[in-house]
């Protein structure tokens, strides 16, 4: 039999890497979102407890999807009593979905499935990104919030209405015809784009880079690709290969973020930088442009330049102005910026950010703070940036981020002292 630690080290990466997958499908095989969670809790608890004895199974996703199922069965059977038990115990123990074939044949994947039904029409926008968000990727409901710009009982309230509207209204867990896909496709882009952010930036933790977030939506987002190969799905995915290409290259051995004028180009993975830039070429020949489209034309602009001296950062602020009439928020408005700042002045750049902190819609947002200080570092305002770094690291809540912001702060400090050291002694006579 295999060591305990090795068992439990496998169990740990399954989960991490497949727990939500699990959970998909439990949700089509019970028909409850509750139902689903508690099941794929219990079979982990019974890996960790019948693996070390009875050894790994073949093929563990399936060995945990099917003792998941089955605890459920048992349970919801002896708390037949309860009203709602008889529902899910139908729904749980019927073979199949009734879904039309085609569906079945072109949406194989549990996750995607699961996305359009939380997507669906009926729910609130609001409502069908935080429940995709914290139910099928497994974010936590902080980490939903921060992604979204909102508190964390908002986002738990938000979800909690979302259950029950998919309950009490029977939303079925199916695919949506293909005359329904665009009337949803909106919803899915959203939450699949936001997915990858929270996995390429995660909003806290010990970890710069959720990979596993990252993996996910780009797995999805391709799937979604081959279903429907519309110019911002395609823009989408482009988006996602292309700032997928630097991983290696963000952090350092010590997990410390590495910023992209000084990552290692030799470390970008060429492979996704080709396909990612040959898609977004592709979404740039439709009549319409989306957000995700122009946003990978910006990626693509930097990621194919030999270095951050060579990008064409007036075409990087002609793609944001589009892009600000196409999705104006905030962020964008942040984004463009700082892009002005490399293509002009950073005063140009720093009138921008300061006019958009004036305005408070990203008062605590901790890279507008933290752009503010980097403009002023560069201009010698060394005051005004050091005041901008403590705001910023006061609101950060990633461990890497907060590292980075306090190496910032040391070395304006040792300028600091080099310039009291510099200067001319005062006279003390009059």
């Amino acid at each position: 039999m295999p060591p305990i630690d090795e068992v439990t080290a496998a169990v740990e990466r399954i989960y991490r890497d497949d727990s939500r997958r699990v959970f998909a499908t439990l949700v089509r095989l019970l028909g409850d979102f509750d139902a689903a969670e508690e099941a794929m809790h219990e079979a982990f608890a019974a890996a960790m407890a019948q693996w070390p004895e009875d050894g790994m199974p073949a093929n563990p996703v399936a060995w945990l999807v099917s003792t998941g199922r089955f605890r459920a069965i048992d349970s919801m059977r002896r708390m037949a009593r309860f009203e709602r038990a008889p529902a899910v115990l139908e729904a749980a123990v019927a073979p199949e979905w009734n879904v039309e074939e085609l569906d079945e044949r072109e949406f194989r994947d549990d996750q995607l499935r699961l996305i359009f039904t939380c997507c669906h029409p009926a729910l609130p926008p609001a409502t069908r990104v935080a429940m995709t968000l914290r139910e099928i990727c497994g974010l936590t409901t902080e980490e939903v919030a921060s992604a979204l710009l909102v508190t964390a009982p908002t986002v738990a309230q938000r979800i909690v209405r979302g259950k029950a509207k998919i309950r009490e209204e029977r939303i079925p867990y199916r695919v949506p015809a293909r005359r329904e896909l665009s009337e949803r496709l909106d919803s899915v882009l959203s939450v699949l784009y936001l997915v990858f952010n929270e996995g390429y930036s995660a909003s806290r933790g010990s970890a710069a880079i959720r990979h596993e977030l990252t993996t996910t939506a780009i797995r999805l987002t391709r799937t979604l690709a081959g279903l429907l190969p519309d110019p911002e799905v395609l823009g989408l995915l482009a988006l996602m290969l292309l700032h997928d290409s630097r991983r290696d290259a963000r952090t350092d051995a010590a997990g410390d973020l590495v910023l992209i004028d000084e990552q290692d180009r030799a470390l970008w993975d060429r492979g996704k930088i080709d396909e990612g830039t040959a898609l977004a070429r592709s979404a740039l020949a439709a009549s319409a442009i989306g957000r995700y489209t122009l946003q990978a034309a910006i990626a693509a602009l930097q990621a194919s330049a030999p270095g951050t001296a060579e990008i064409d950062w007036a075409a990087i602020v002609r793609f944001y102005d589009l892009l600000v009439q196409a999705a104006p928020s905030p962020v964008t408005e942040l984004n463009r910026a700082v892009a002005v700042a490399m293509r002009d002045t950073p005063e140009a750049g720093l009138r921008l950010v300061e006019a958009l902190l004036e305005r408070g819609e990203l008062r605590d947002y901790h890279l507008a703070h933290a752009a503010r200080a980097d403009l002023c570092r560069r201009l010698g305002r060394l005051e005004e940036a050091r005041a901008s770094y403590e705001r910023a690291l006061a609101l950060a809540a990633q461990e890497p981020e907060r590292r980075f912001l306090e190496r910032r702060l040391r070395e304006l400090q040792k300028k600091f002292e080099a310039h009291v050291d510099s200067a001319p002694a005062r006279s003390t006579t009059r």
